[in-house]
């Protein structure tokens, strides 16, 4: 097929790569503008930018894809098969959605209808799910919620964070992706409308979901604090700074022998450093940085800070 290519994060770049070793035309990659970055504040490529140079594509960068009179012009002139749209972080305009015959397809890192929105891989682990998947569906108008066309599942094992799933998902939607291609080729594809009523949603996180609620029970931390890698992460507050959790472990109740306390009161024991949770839980902060500081083993943590058992971190 003739593919315009949209995507900018490092999880789009499977997929190109995928679509070019599958021999498809791709004449333009658009992805995001360059963005300032680092201390320095010097302007960094996206990685499908990167990629797609590397293999000698041609790149636009438009900072606005609605009204662009000439980006339009540019897109309708290829007249492109399809237009695949991973992670490229722009909202496409119906008249980007009417070009090609087979439609704009997009790689999405759920399994449809559940987890719609930007941040799909992040709040399935935070929620505990057993399993994510990706989904190819036809964009429409509505929030990632157009025909499916096909879906694959993986199992979510209970110590992975986000940050491990989000390859494996890049990797396994690349090549749905191309068997999509193939599928839409010969014909041999049913577009499935969505149940709208099964759908949950997957809103873009901010600093506030990292913080931990110790009312809690601890095992619904510790699944936030890994689907909330690498940011916000699990953060509370202790003498008005921030206190972040690099490394936690969650214990259930009765593991530690002492009878029910107040809610995010400390328990510091053996150099180890617990706070209560909800539902009689325990949470054991491993690895831990104080706002200003080095993050360190807790251990290190408690030599250095006059912490003692029944001081209370904020929830």
């Amino acid at each position: 097929m003739r593919i315009i290519f949209c995507g900018t994060p490092s999880f789009a770049v499977p997929a190109l790569k995928a679509v070019l070793r599958a021999g498809h035309e791709v004449p333009l990659v658009v992805t995001q503008p360059d963005r300032p970055s680092g201390r320095g504040m010097a302007l960094v490529a996206p990685p499908v930018k990167e990629a797609a140079l590397a293999a000698g594509l041609q790149v636009v960068q438009p900072e606005k894809i609605k009204k662009n009179a000439e980006f339009r012009a540019q897109i309708e002139s290829i007249a492109a098969d399809a237009i695949i749209v991973v992670a490229y972080g722009r909202i496409i305009p119906k008249w980007m959605l009417d070009l090609p015959r087979f439609g704009n397809l997009n790689v999405h890192a759920s399994l449809l209808p559940k987890y719609r929105g930007a941040a799909p891989i992040q709040w399935a682990v935070a929620n505990g799910e057993p399993e994510t998947g990706v989904t190819i569906m036809r964009l429409d108008e509505g929030l990632d919620t157009g025909d499916i066309l096909a879906q694959r599942a993986m199992a979510i094992a209970p110590d992975q964070a986000s940050t491990d799933i989000f390859p494996l998902l890049a990797e396994m939607g690349a090549a749905l992706l191309v068997e999509t291609l193939e599928g839409l080729s010969a014909g041999s594809v049913t577009p499935v409308k969505q149940n709208d009523a099964l759908a949950t949603y997957a809103p873009i996180l901010t600093r506030d979901d990292g913080r931990m609620d110790f009312a809690q029970p601890a095992m619904t931390i510790y699944n936030r604090w890994r689907g909330f890698q690498p940011w916000p992460g699990a953060w509370t507050t202790l003498g008005g700074k921030k206190l972040s959790a690099h490394r936690l472990m969650p214990l259930e109740a009765g593991s530690l022998a002492l009878g029910p306390g107040e809610q995010g009161t400390v328990l510091v024991e053996q150099e180890r450093l617990f706070v209560r949770c909800g539902a009689g839980t325990w949470l054991e902060l491993v690895e831990v940085q104080l706002e200003g500081k080095k993050r360190m083993p807790a251990a290190d943590f408690l030599r250095g800070y006059a912490l003692k058992s029944d001081d209370r971190l904020a929830t």
